[in-house]
C-alpha cells in the first residue's frame, strides 16, 4: 500500500470520543507511536500506519469501531459483519443502501439515506440532533468509510461530483479535495455527497475470499481515495514514485514524455482537481515524513534522497509542510516511538 500521510487534525478529532470518556489520550497516542507534542503543530502529519494503529487501539479500548463518535457503541466486529452483508449484493446502489441500513441499525445519532433527482443521486446524512453543532469527524468518517467500501466492492473509484457539508469550512478543509472532490460546498442544509446515476448499476465484483484480505488491511485501506489507476494524477504519482526525486522531470518534460501539450496536460489535471506541482510536493512531503519516522538515515541524507541540493532547502520546505523543522519532527515522533506497539 502506498505510504500516504494523515493530517494531525484527524488525529486530534478521533481523540474526542476518548476524552469524553475521561480516558488518557496521551497514553493511547504514545502506544500508537504518535508523540502528544505533535498536536501542538497544526500542520503536522503522521504516517498512515501509525494513524491506523491509533484507530485500532481506540476501537479496542472503547469496544467501538465508530471511535466514540456516537451515543451508541459500534461494537468490535460490526464493520466485518457489515462487509459480509454487502459483498453479496448485485449492484453498487444495492450495496450502498444496505450499508446505510446497517449503519442506521448500529448508530443512534447519525445515519444516511439515498435520494435521487433524475440524473444524480445523493448520499444524505441525517442527525438526531440537527440543532446542535455537527460532529465533523463522525460525518467525515461515515462518508469516507461508506464511499471507500462501495468503491472496493465494484473495484473502481466512484467519482464524487459534489460534496456538501452542514457545517462551515473547517481549518482542515484543505484536506477535503483529496478526501472527497474539488467541488466543495459548506454551510448547507444537510451533509451529502453526489454521484452520477449511471454508476448505480455497476456490478459488485468482490468475493468472500477477497473480503478477508480487505478486512485484514482495514481501516488503513479506507483512509485514502480508492485509487483510479486510469486517472492522470494517479499515473503521474505512480511514475514519480518509482523515480528518485532528483530525476523528476519538469512539467514541460513530463508533457513531452506523455505526448501531450503543456496546456492539454494542465487542463486535464485541473479537471481532476490536481496540479503537477502539488502532486510533487505532496509525494515528497509523504516520503520525507516516512523516512524521518521509519528510518535511521541522517537528515542530510534524507534531503539528498528527496532531491534537495542543500539541507537548508529541505528544512524550509519541511517547515512549510508540517510547521516543524525535520529535527524537531523526528525528536517529537521519536518520543512516541519509544512506547510504540
Amino acid at each position: 500500500m502506498e505510504k500516504g500521510t494523515i493530517s494531525i487534525c484527524f488525529v486530534d478529532a478521533v481523540l474526542e470520543g476518548v476524552r469524553r470518556r475521561d480516558i488518557d489520550a496521551d497514553t493511547l497516542l504514545e502506544q500508537s507511536g504518535i508523540s502528544p507534542s505533535l498536536l501542538s503543530l497544526p500542520n503536522a502529519r503522521v504516517s498512515a500506519a501509525v494513524y491506523t494503529a491509533l484507530l485500532r487501539l481506540i476501537a479496542q479500548t472503547l469496544d467501538d469501531e465508530f471511535f466514540g463518535q456516537d451515543s451508541r457503541r459500534m461494537k468490535l466486529g460490526s464493520f466485518a459483519m457489515l462487509c459480509h452483508a454487502v459483498v453479496h449484493c448485485r449492484t453498487m446502489a444495492q450495496a450502498l443502501q444496505r450499508a446505510l441500513d446497517f449503519f442506521a441499525l448500529l448508530l443512534d445519532d447519525l445515519w444516511g439515506g439515498v435520494e435521487g433527482d433524475g440524473r444524480y443521486f445523493h448520499l444524505v446524512l441525517h442527525e438526531r440532533f440537527p440543532d446542535r453543532p455537527a460532529r465533523m469527524f463522525a460525518q467525515e468518517n461515515l462518508l469516507i468509510f461508506v464511499h471507500r467500501l462501495i468503491c472496493w466492492l465494484v473495484n473502481r473509484r466512484i467519482p464524487i461530483l459534489v460534496a456538501g457539508f452542514r457545517y462551515p469550512e473547517p481549518p482542515h478543509g484543505v484536506e477535503y479535495p483529496v478526501l472527497f472532490c474539488s467541488d466543495l460546498r459548506f454551510s448547507q442544509d444537510h451533509t451529502r455527497i453526489t454521484f452520477d446515476r449511471k454508476v448505480a448499476g455497476l456490478p459488485v465484483v468482490r468475493t468472500e475470499q477477497a473480503l478477508q484480505e480487505f478486512l485484514r488491511l482495514a481501516p488503513q485501506n479506507l483512509l485514502v481515495q480508492y485509487k483510479d489507476s486510469h486517472s492522470l494524477a494517479s499515473r503521474i504519482r505512480h511514475q514519480l514514485h518509482d523515480m528518485p526525486p532528483s530525476e523528476w522531470p519538469n512539467f514541460d518534460q513530463f508533457a513531452d514524455e506523455l505526448g501531450a501539450s503543456v496546456s492539454t496536460l494542465r487542463r486535464r489535471l485541473e479537471a481532476e482537481g490536481h496540479s503537477y506541482q502539488v502532486i510533487k510536493d505532496n509525494l515528497r512531503r509523504d516520503m520525507a515524513i516516512n523516512l524521518l519516522s521509519d528510518s535511521g538515515k541522517s537528515i542530510m541524507a534524507i534531503a539528498g534522497e528527496l532531491g534537495f541540493a542543500e539541507a537548508s532547502a529541505f528544512h524550509r520546505a519541511f517547515k512549510k509542510w508540517t510547521g516543524a523543522n525535520p529535527g524537531e519532527y523526528r525528536r517529537a515522533h521519536g518520543d512516541g516511538r519509544t512506547c510504540g506497539l
